[in-house]
């Protein structure tokens, strides 16, 4: 068996990391004003202290919010491997306060290694969930609720939330409720009763900034000089690849990339993909890579359905952009053909079709979700005199239109010119 070529080794090293979400946030966990710190130390004291604590994670999906919980929660039970009993519920399973409320039962039975009855009452769970929260308490063991989706949790009569934050009013009694949500109101759906039981700390997560964009990437993609790696290897991979970093072309990528979407799921996405289209042979990670990365994960379906359109179904779509911008109050089928002859006289192009078979392409647009109609209105009305859309941006039909390889030269003049 020969010697693993070092870009193998280096491609399996780079993705393991990007896949690892303990690698990748333990990059803000020394810093004090990272939402890690702050975390851990509310969720710290309760087991120090022997104090009650909740508190909210929000901020749009793929910020990291879940990540962090969780390797706050891995490294608390390094640190307080007896002391700490976490229970996990998901709002898109358990909003249904019954069903919850079953699930922290039977999730406290399997950690303590107890007896769980499916058939047990809801008022018979709720008294055992309240006798171990006493329980634990009394034994200085801290119970942690995680509520992810936790705004589905507020929906209904909220007595799940309820009956756990007014548990955690009692001095026998030492948990966490973290809940986890996007939406950035998810304590103003909370009713009165349950907002005077919530200590009202929220931690906000954000998009990842410039700077911290930069030691993102640098920390993810720059190789450990201290590895298996031949030192040279190393060496002229890290310098290749802070070059490659500090170019402007590449910080034109990353712009695109974020102008999409800044999370951080999303990035890790892009660094995997460009990853995976390292070369092996050189084993570095160069410009094109992470071009390569940028156009396959930046799915455009619009794009993809103008490729399998018809010529006549772009002269369509081009007729109505330029109606779009001569502002015409109404657009419809006929309207569009009016158009479409004006384009044939002026141009006295070959591409000029029967009005049937414009109205089959059209139909095919509306379809294709390519146009739509205005509204539902007139649904004994004929398709030819309803009004219609356009459901594809100028930049799209553009960039469309010059994918398209046997697109003819007019079209091109024609969304060039605008009208």
């Amino acid at each position: 068996m020969g010697v693993e070529n070092p870009a193998e080794q280096a491609q399996v090293l780079l993705r393991t990391r990007i896949c690892n979400p303990n690698f990748i946030f333990t990059l803000f966990s020394d810093s004090p004003d990272s939402n890690y710190s702050k975390l851990k130390y509310i969720m710290s004291s309760s087991v120090t202290e022997a104090c009650n604590n909740s508190v909210l994670l929000l901020g749009p999906r793929g910020c990291g919010k879940v990540p962090i919980l969780e390797l706050v929660i891995k490294d608390l039970l390094q640190e307080y491997p007896d002391t700490i009993c976490v229970i996990k519920l998901n709002g898109l399973l358990h909003s249904d306060d019954n069903c919850a409320l079953k699930e922290i039962a039977r999730q406290l039975c399997m950690e303590h290694h107890l007896m769980f009855s499916k058939m047990a009452s809801f008022d018979d769970n709720s008294q055992f969930v309240l006798s171990m929260l006493r329980e634990c308490g009394l034994a200085h063991k801290t119970i942690i609720f995680v509520l992810d989706e936790f705004d589905l949790f507020t929906q209904g009569k909220q007595r799940l939330l309820y009956s756990l934050l007014d548990a955690m009013q009692s001095v026998t009694s030492q948990a966490v409720v973290i809940g986890v949500s996007c939406r950035l109101d998810a304590d103003q759906l909370l009713e009165k009763r349950v907002r005077s039981r919530f200590s009202h700390r929220k931690l906000l997560f954000l998009p990842p900034s410039q700077e911290d964009l930069q030691k993102i990437l640098q920390y993810a993609l720059l190789l450990p000089t201290e590895s298996e790696l031949p030192p040279q290897y190393v060496t002229a991979y890290n310098t290749k690849l802070l070059n490659t970093l500090s170019d402007d072309k590449f910080k034109d990528i990353i712009t695109s990339l974020c102008d999409s979407d800044s999370t951080l799921n999303h990035l890790l996405r892009f660094l995997f993909a460009a990853v995976c289209h390292m070369d092996a042979k050189s084993g570095f990670l160069s410009l094109d890579n992470f071009k390569t990365a940028l156009s396959s994960i930046q799915r455009q379906p619009k794009l993809e359905a103008l490729k399998d359109c018809s010529i006549l179904e772009l002269y369509i779509l081009v007729c109505l952009r330029r109606l779009e911008v001569k502002e015409q109050e109404t657009t419809n089928f006929n309207s569009v053909m009016k158009e479409y002859k004006s384009v044939h006289d002026s141009f006295q192009t070959s591409d000029y079709y029967a009005r049937n078979v414009c109205l089959r392409a059209f139909e095919h647009l509306l379809q294709r979700q390519l146009i739509s109609l205005v509204d539902n209105r007139g649904h004994g009305q004929s398709v030819e005199f309803r009004p219609v859309r356009l459901l594809i941006s100028s930049y799209e039909l553009h960039q469309g239109l010059k994918s398209y390889r046997s697109c003819p030269a007019i079209l091109h003049k024609l969304i060039d010119r605008g009208v």
